[in-house]
């Protein structure tokens, strides 16, 4: 992995949740070349394992772990591992999150054919949302960051320069059409970042969130990308309203990961949600 650049994270222990994922891995192989012992946290072990035998392989130190970041009994059984194999975390990502299809309406607008009870229809309008649908979505993004956060900052505040990373979204700033629930999830990551920034204050853990634009992940993939490779429509609209005309990469994201880790050189920065979209939130589309 290029880095950007490096910092010193010798004899410290990061825990990343959704580490299976392709930018929450990338996250975790940054931290490992730069000396972190890594717990890679997916509830999926054989892809939580796929990163950490990266890590391994490229001479750093990582354990596998499967849990459910929905499930404090998991998450105490998973630290307690994590403690005795790597050590107590000072660093923690909160990057488990997602979407779900139940949570979000085939058309960007409603239209007054869509409410013609008469018509045969096989589109979801924003009276069909079904709210187990949008509860999932929730609990998986925000009680998926609290729960973790519950669970290792107890730890966190005997380390020296302790620090929470949360995964945002530009769509806190600028909820997207049809993911009503995912956008309103991610609003709520950031306020709980702003939150725990204060409440953390006085026990020295810093607390802040990166808000990714648009990156072509596993998630997202067929919602960007055609089978043919090509754009879909609602990409190229995103291209359109990205000034930088394009989606980010990975890497993209690892020099803010690192200065927001780095005491040294974000010692002062508590409670912000940096976006990384390439202009997206900035462009009013004029």
């Amino acid at each position: 992995m290029n880095l950007p650049f490096k910092i010193n994270l010798n004899g410290k222990t990061a825990v990343v949740t959704g580490a299976g994922g392709v930018l929450c891995a990338s996250f975790a192989e940054a931290l490992a070349e730069c000396g972190a012992k890594v717990a890679v946290l997916d509830l999926r072990l054989d892809a939580a394992e796929a990163v950490a035998s990266r890590i391994r392989e490229n001479g750093g130190k990582a354990n596998a772990y499967a849990c459910n970041v929905l499930d404090k009994n998991s998450l105490e059984d998973a630290r307690l591992k994590i403690n005795a194999e790597l050590g107590e975390c000072s660093i923690l990502i909160n990057g488990a999150g997602g979407n779900n299809p139940k949570g979000t309406t085939t058309k960007e607008y409603l239209f007054a054919e869509d409410l013609d009870e008469d018509v045969t229809k096989d589109i979801t309008t924003f009276f069909d949302l079904d709210p187990k649908g949008i509860e999932f979505v929730f609990n998986l993004n925000f009680l998926g960051t609290l729960i973790p956060t519950q669970v290792f900052a107890k730890d966190m505040a005997k380390q020296e320069n302790p620090v929470i990373l949360n995964v945002s979204s530009m769509n806190a700033f600028r909820p997207l059409t049809k993911i009503p629930a995912y956008s309103g999830a991610k609003a709520a990551v950031s306020n709980l970042t702003a939150w725990l920034a204060v409440h953390f204050a006085k026990i020295g853990i810093r607390c802040n969130a990166i808000a990714p634009g648009f990156f072509v992940t596993n998630q997202n993939r067929a919602l960007l990308m055609n089978e043919d490779g090509s754009l879909t429509a609602r990409s190229e609209k995103i291209l359109n309203a990205t000034p930088m005309g394009r989606f980010g990469e990975p890497d993209e994201l690892l020099g803010t990961l690192l200065w927001l880790c780095d005491a040294k050189a974000s010692g002062f920065v508590n409670g912000i949600v940096v976006p990384i979209d390439g202009g997206f939130s900035a462009y009013s589309g004029v």
